[in-house]
């Protein structure tokens, strides 16, 4: 009977994900507080601690890296914000859990979260069906408004609203005005997102 042995990544693999793994981080870093347009590839070769060619064996560009970026977190949002719809629990319940998770990640990732809100309109046309938080969003409230949990019939326009009422103090927040928590505010912000809505 033969013996199946399971070699260990090789350590020039390992250095090769551990490599990414900063640039990535540095990048994120980066694009939200500089933007993508204002942090330039030294900037970036310079903050990971590698020469600027050695960049290009990981991505062909830097806008591939924000892309790249912006899509994985936007789409891992898109997909928390659908679990949240699954549950299919009453609108103001869905409505806290989901201000919950932008508070979350606003006060645990403020890059992902800053990188997000800042440079969607130049990477949304790169997500894929499936991965779009507004699409989710709008399908939770086509459903309610269904249900006749909200007022607002037109679910784009309801989940405009509702974006808006959380959005807002987000950057706000962003641009030093909020002080604190956004989690000490969630339940305001989902209150007057439930709200804009139409919620009873």
């Amino acid at each position: 009977m033969s013996t199946i042995v399971k070699r260990a990544p090789s350590k020039h693999k390992r250095d090769g994900v551990a490599t990414r793994a900063r640039i990535e981080k540095e990048a994120l870093r980066l694009f939200a507080e500089k933007g993508v347009d204002g942090a330039t590839i030294r900037d970036l070769s310079l903050a990971v601690g590698v020469a600027d060619a050695a960049l290009y064996r990981y991505y062909a560009s830097k806008e591939e890296i924000a892309s790249d970026i912006f899509t994985r977190h936007y789409g891992a949002l898109a997909k928390a914000i659908r679990e949240i719809g699954d549950l299919n629990l009453p609108f103001r319940q869905t409505a806290r859990r989901m201000v919950d998770l932008f508070c979350a990640l606003f006060d645990d990732s403020p890059d992902v979260f800053a990188f997000i809100l800042l440079n969607q309109h130049a990477h949304l046309r790169y997500v894929k069906p499936g991965e779009n938080v507004v699409d989710e969003l709008t399908a939770i409230m086509a459903r309610a408004a269904a249900a006749k949990e909200i007022a607002v019939g037109d679910a784009n326009l309801a989940a405009a609203m509702a974006l808006g009422a959380v959005l807002q103090p987000a950057v706000f927040k962003l641009y030093g005005r909020l002080p604190g928590p956004m989690r000490a505010r969630a339940g305001t912000l989902a209150e007057s997102a439930a709200k804009a809505a139409g919620a009873a």
